[in-house]
């Protein structure tokens, strides 16, 4: 632990569901000491986000979002919890939350007065529209990020319905970012000796994940949308289905023709330049897939492979989470928990002096109430009743 990135980090963690949860478990991953403060009888929502745990308290979603942290029971609003909230305040280098904008300020815990006992602190918030602005007491949630920024209106092909991504990208991605920004305001401690605040919005980070698109729109007032290249798509196979990229070669569609064991397609007048590809795709489509339809999955992109074509089978979650790959690529972490042995997905970083390893399962609500307020020299029936 004392070589680990973190290691000597204290982080005080006010976060619930998924955005903030899943930047303070990269902390701990690499060794930060991340205090989570819970409500007393509940917790975080996410420990009931499904109801398939006999013991309630410490489902699967929970499990995925928080290990390596020490869980205790504070009752925040009360005068004794307030009391150990700032006793903790005093010795750590991180507090972050995802609270809507105002709420720490009415506990008593904003950047004003917590920079006060610790100078040293950095404050890191998670939002979902920001600190101010019109949206800022709105309540911030990844499906709602997703159609305020533009990502949800965006689909490879217009005739689509719009619908809501099923993974929670916006969550994920702003709590990446809050990782970014807490490193980044420790190593400018190192120079200033001083804490700041800092903060994410889920709007922001839906934006950001838009980059090229925007940039696009602003400069140039045009659409780019990926999805829609005439010369990628989805196709169904005899028993399943390929994602075929035609891109990064001189001649694209020649090359997938050869492989799909058709005419030279690219010598069609219909198909002989991008512009044209643009406006016969429906009909280029409909080839690919009658053809595609006659074969496996294994046959395509073995065919497609000996063309150096960008293509992969469309998999099911099960089916990644037994690749080989991801198991060689160490991601999947277990460890015997509280309740169940714990199976979730390790972290995508992958550092050889600092693999990352469930040091702590996942915590029952105030595991480590008496351990953490112990350190602190206080008795735990004052502070978590």
């Amino acid at each position: 632990m004392n070589t680990m990135p973190l290691s000597g980090v204290r982080v005080i963690d006010f976060t619930q569901v998924m955005m903030g949860p899943v930047a303070t478990q990269m902390l701990a991953d690499y060794g930060a000491d991340v205090i989570k403060i819970e409500k007393p009888g509940s917790g975080d929502l996410s420990r009931t986000s499904l109801p398939d745990d006999p013991a309630g308290l410490l489902g699967p979603v929970y499990c995925s979002l928080n290990r390596n942290k020490r869980s205790i029971a504070l009752d925040t609003r009360s005068a004794e919890g307030r009391a150990v909230v700032l006793k903790l305040i005093a010795t750590a280098d991180v507090v972050v939350n995802n609270f809507r904008a105002g709420v720490m300020e009415r506990l008593g815990f904003g950047y004003d007065e917590l920079s006060k006992i610790n100078p040293r602190l950095i404050y890191a918030v998670g939002t979902g529209f920001g600190l101010t602005g019109p949206y800022s007491h709105k309540g911030g949630q990844d499906v709602l990020a997703q159609a305020m920024s533009g990502t949800m209106h965006r689909r490879s092909d217009a005739a689509l319905p719009l619908s809501i991504y099923p993974t929670t990208f916006a969550d994920y991605s702003a709590g990446m970012h809050l990782v970014q920004g807490v490193l980044l305001a420790l190593l400018q401690r190192d120079k200033t000796g001083r804490g700041q605040r800092i903060s994410v919005s889920l709007l922001d980070s839906m934006l950001a994940a838009q980059t090229q698109e925007a940039a696009a729109h602003m400069m140039r007032g045009r659409e780019v949308n990926w999805g829609a290249m005439p010369l990628s798509g989805v196709f169904e196979t005899s028993d399943g289905a390929v994602v075929l990229v035609g891109a990064f070669k001189a001649n694209p569609l020649r090359d997938i023709c050869t492989a799909l064991e058709i005419d030279d397609l690219s010598q069609d007048g219909r198909f002989a330049s991008h512009g044209q590809l643009l406006k016969n795709k429906a009909a280029l489509h409909a080839i690919f897939r009658t053809r595609f339809k006659a074969g496996t999955t294994a046959h395509w992109l073995a065919r497609l492979e000996e063309q150096d074509l960008l293509c992969a089978p469309v998999r099911s979650l099960a089916e990644a989470l037994a690749d080989e790959q991801t198991l060689i690529n160490g991601m999947i972490l277990e460890a015997d928990g509280e309740v169940e042995r714990v199976k979730v997905v390790g972290s995508p970083v992958h550092m050889e002096a600092a693999p990352v390893t469930i040091r702590i399962p996942p915590s029952r609500l105030g595991q480590y109430t008496d351990a953490v307020l112990a350190e602190l020299g206080l008795a735990n029936a004052t502070a978590a009743e």
